[in-house]
């Protein structure tokens, strides 16, 4: 069975998996009222969790707590809060990290070094704890197992997001995966993306775990590149519960996790700020698959790129200036460029006219090949548009 005969659906998430409760609720940490905190619960029998974390060397007081406690490969609870990244607040950023995670061990009786703690929103302001704290104790009495629970868990965390991100399946050997994701902006993830909560109910080993979604997360996560900003708070988690009895081929599992993550990302792209082209870019006859990411993502990154693209405007000559900044093999004078199934550059010339290519729809689809080697990979990338500038201009505002 392949990822493409799995059926995802989008109507469930964190929930989907027997063995989790989840809520979502207004804590009053957004002075707007909206959602902003979510709790999402293991009830077991098993707690193995894994995690991957942000590169940025900046990290959050919520990622440094939580790097501490997943590092046995276990969890029992995730607490995330929107309107607030706690990001360079200093030692008492952190101290309120511990003191989140303890209230929640408090209120469900478990230890606090069993509680993730994940944070997004504007980056050196302390948290209004007072109103994470009573967040809490609300999102304690609305925990349920719903499918409303888990829409709710996915709408806590949206900060410039214009609506929930969740995905879940149930593999046909029996057992589920589900999660949620957060993300618009500042979305470059390597290893990692914004903010991601997945659950299972199979019965994985903890290093089974940790294994699979750091080789899921190259392919999935990592293969997102919005804007080139690698976020200071970028966590992915796993937790399994074991609920549903199945202990999975590794290969299954690992299928069904891709499968999960790709949809979310996918979600990620489509949701993305000022978004108006969901551009993928496929790098074909690279030297290794390394070089192939790095043509990828330096095409993706591009600003003259991104915005000739959302300009509609099939200019090859901006893929190959800016493919050729890439830390990769290649020559020069063997590369191609199709733009919509449309050759425009054969051997790094001119091989048709470039308006044949039409960029007019929002699928933009770059292929390119280096014919140096027999790697390949796809990036996937947004256009650069007036509402992004506009958007990030006035986000502190």
């Amino acid at each position: 069975m392949t990822t493409s005969q799995i059926a995802v659906t989008r109507t469930a998430g964190v929930t989907a998996p027997a063995g989790f409760r989840a809520a979502g609720v207004a804590a009053g940490i957004k002075a707007s009222g909206a959602p902003d905190l979510t709790l999402v619960i293991n009830d077991g029998p098993l707690d193995s969790a894994a995690a991957v974390f942000t590169t940025n060397k900046v990290k959050a007081a919520p990622v440094l707590w939580s790097q501490q406690a997943v590092s046995d490969n276990r969890l029992r609870a995730v607490v995330l809060n929107s309107g607030g990244a706690n990001a360079c607040t200093g030692p008492e950023g952190f101290q309120d990290t511990h003191r989140t995670a303890e209230h929640v061990a408090k209120v469900l009786g478990i230890s606090a070094v069993d509680v993730a703690v994940c944070s997004t929103g504007l980056i050196g302001e302390r948290l209004p704890m007072d109103a994470v704290l009573s967040g809490v104790d609300k999102a304690a009495q609305a925990l349920a197992g719903t499918e409303q629970a888990g829409l709710n868990a996915a709408t806590g965390v949206m900060t410039t997001d214009t609506h929930p991100k969740q995905a879940a399946l149930t593999h046909p050997t029996g057992f589920a995966v589900g999660g949620f994701v957060k993300g618009a902006g500042m979305l470059a993830p390597n290893m990692a993306t914004m903010l991601s909560v997945i659950t299972t109910d199979a019965v994985v080993t903890p290093q089974q775990l940790d294994e699979i979604l750091k080789a899921t997360t190259k392919l999935t996560y990592d293969r997102l590149d919005v804007d080139g900003g690698t976020s200071t708070n970028d966590t992915v988690l796993v937790l399994a519960s074991g609920a549903s009895g199945v202990q999975p081929a590794a290969e299954d599992f690992a299928e069904a996790l891709h499968a999960v993550c790709h949809d979310l990302v996918r979600q990620l792209q489509g949701d993305a700020e000022g978004v108006t082209k969901e551009i993928a870019v496929t790098v074909q006859g690279a030297a290794t698959e390394s070089d192939a990411v790095a043509v990828a993502r330096a095409v993706a990154r591009d600003s003259l790129v991104k915005t000739a693209f959302f300009g509609s405007d099939p200019n090859w000559g901006r893929i190959l200036m800016a493919l050729g900044n890439a830390p990769a093999q290649m020559d020069a004078d063997k590369i191609d460029v199709t733009l919509n199934g449309v050759l425009v550059c054969a051997g790094g010339v001119r091989a048709a006219d470039r308006e044949g290519a039409d960029l007019s729809g929002r699928d933009i689809e770059v292929l390119i090949d280096l014919h140096v080697g027999d790697a390949a990979a796809t990036v996937l990338t947004t256009d650069l548009s007036h509402d992004y500038v506009e958007e990030n201009s006035a986000y502190s505002s």
